[in-house]
């Protein structure tokens, strides 16, 4: 279906359509100094395609929350984790739901972290919700600097990445970007070199406007036109709006911007006299907040200070009640139990990093309120391999504090296995099935699971054997016990049958 959006007037009188189509697959960069209209041809374009397509609208500044008011995009509070981000990008491209990411008051490393993670979760969604979307970045040299910017290394990378995957990479997954800047020669040139149809304002300095004529094809004495240029004006050159450069200007809006630009207004009439009454005078409501300098104290005579160091140290005595809260170690064991227990509970958890589960094991404690500091990382990945092995209090508590010793002489990645085969023999069930011993190391090849119990016999933790009928025996000397004969190629369902 072709649908052409009405830009505004081409030179001529005629209109300037723009191909939203071809823009889907073939990107638009505008360029223009500050007060050229930049926003508001972002904000033409937006309201007249918000009916055709999905919308996500990366915003520094808080200057298109407006078109929730009136198009219906939800504002999404960017002053929230990067997993938060993440996830709810996700869920905007499988609901098919026009945002957006308001920035407003964030540093600007948090920007770049948050429009980031923002853009990553979209990037990343899953084939069946790769639907066509606009994702409009205003002001995009924050996000993609061409050299070295005042954040972190670690920062700048996160966030132009994010950018070059959209420009790059993104049109088969749906993206199409729309980046907007005051100037290019501060933009990266591998994130504007993708756009194949530009829209150029009004710019004054030599370099910008050398390569905006670079890449509308112009000779550079032809550059000189930029600085003519009237407000709202630019030049388009584009699969999606002109074969040849051409001068269009962008029509009016429904919504304005909260901010606006400064207007003229003639000063309030007021004699000298009252002037300096008014600055020097303070209010009802600074005069109780104004903090004067305190005058300097008196000197202290040498022999009361020699009588002062002579005095023994004070000690204050102990506060009768504890500073900080008393924490309950009960409530906050059996909150990270239930955490870790949702965890499991995800088909899924199995295969992911550790990293990323515990990223959702301190967003998980947050919403369940668990009192206290969160696990460190090396304990979550111990109580993690504990859960997985599904001990419970009705395990031989002795055996399995010496199987929990044994497993500290491992490697953390093998823990979880080591133990879910030791709670087998210290419980007598069926030995586990390869199947299941890979989901407990995280990996779909239980050749990969073998090779791990062969490396925990050469350590000498176990012996494994096979009865008369295929079936495999682990037997643990330290343990005093062995696993009751389970088949190793049986699926992982049916191990949990038999266990049951």
């Amino acid at each position: 279906m072709k649908v052409n959006i009405d830009m505004g007037a081409a030179s001529g009188g005629a209109m300037a359509q723009l191909d939203l189509e071809e823009l889907l697959a073939t990107r638009l960069l505008v360029q223009g100094n500050s007060g050229s209209g930049k926003s508001h041809l972002l904000r033409r374009l937006l309201e007249q395609s918000a009916q055709w397509v999905q919308q996500c609208v990366i915003d520094p500044e808080g200057d298109f929350v407006t078109l929730a008011d009136r198009f219906g995009h939800q504002v999404v509070d960017a002053n929230r984790s990067e997993g938060e981000l993440t996830s709810i990008a996700g869920r905007v491209r499988q609901h098919r739901v026009s945002v957006v990411l308001n920035l407003e008051g964030l540093e600007a490393e948090q920007q770049m972290r948050a429009a980031a993670a923002f853009l990553n979760g979209m990037f990343d969604a899953e084939r069946e919700y790769w639907y066509p979307v606009l994702v409009v970045v205003d002001e995009a040299q924050l996000f993609a600097p061409a050299g070295a910017a005042e954040v972190s290394d670690n920062a700048r990378r996160l966030s132009l990445g994010a950018m070059t995957n959209l420009m790059c990479r993104g049109r088969k997954r749906g993206l199409a970007g729309v980046i907007a800047t005051q100037r290019l020669a501060k933009l990266a040139k591998n994130v504007a070199a993708e756009a194949s149809n530009f829209l150029m304002g009004r710019t004054f300095l030599d370099i910008d406007m050398a390569r905006a004529a670079d890449l509308l094809g112009m000779e550079r004495r032809q550059a000189e036109m930029f600085r003519d240029l009237e407000r709202g004006t630019f030049i388009a050159l584009g699969p999606a709006l002109s074969r040849r450069p051409m001068a269009i200007k962008i029509g009016p809006v429904e919504t304005a911007a909260r901010s606006t630009s400064p207007k003229l207004m003639p000063l309030p009439e007021a004699q000298p006299e009252d002037a300096r009454e008014l600055i020097f005078t303070p209010g009802p409501d600074e005069a109780s907040q104004i903090a004067r300098r305190p005058l300097p104290p008196k000197p202290i005579p040498t022999a009361d200070i020699i009588a002062q160091l002579s005095k023994p140290a004070f000690v204050p005595e102990p506060p009768a009640e504890p500073v900080f809260a008393i924490i309950d170690e009960a409530e906050r064991e059996a909150g990270i139990e239930t955490v870790l227990r949702e965890i499991l509970e995800d088909p899924d958890a199995a295969f992911r990093p550790d990293a990323v589960l515990y990223q959702d094991f301190q967003v998980r404690c947050r919403i369940h309120r668990v009192p206290g500091e969160p696990l460190p990382l090396p304990a979550f990945r111990r109580r993690l391999a504990i859960a997985r092995a599904g001990v419970d209090k009705a395990t031989d508590s002795e055996r399995w504090e010496k199987a929990l010793a044994l497993s500290e002489t491992l490697p953390d990645d093998l823990h979880g296995i080591f133990l879910l085969v030791a709670r087998a023999a210290i419980d007598n069930q069926p030995c586990p099935s390869d199947a299941a011993l890979a989901r407990a190391y995280g990996s779909h090849s239980p050749r990969r699971a073998r090779r791990l119990l062969t490396y925990f016999e050469e350590r000498g933790l176990l012996v494994a054997r096979t009865d008369f009928h295929g079936r495999r025996v682990v037997a643990f000397p330290d343990l005093g016990c062995e696993t009751a004969p389970g088949h190793p190629d049986a699926p992982e369902e049916s191990m949990g049958e038999a266990a049951e």
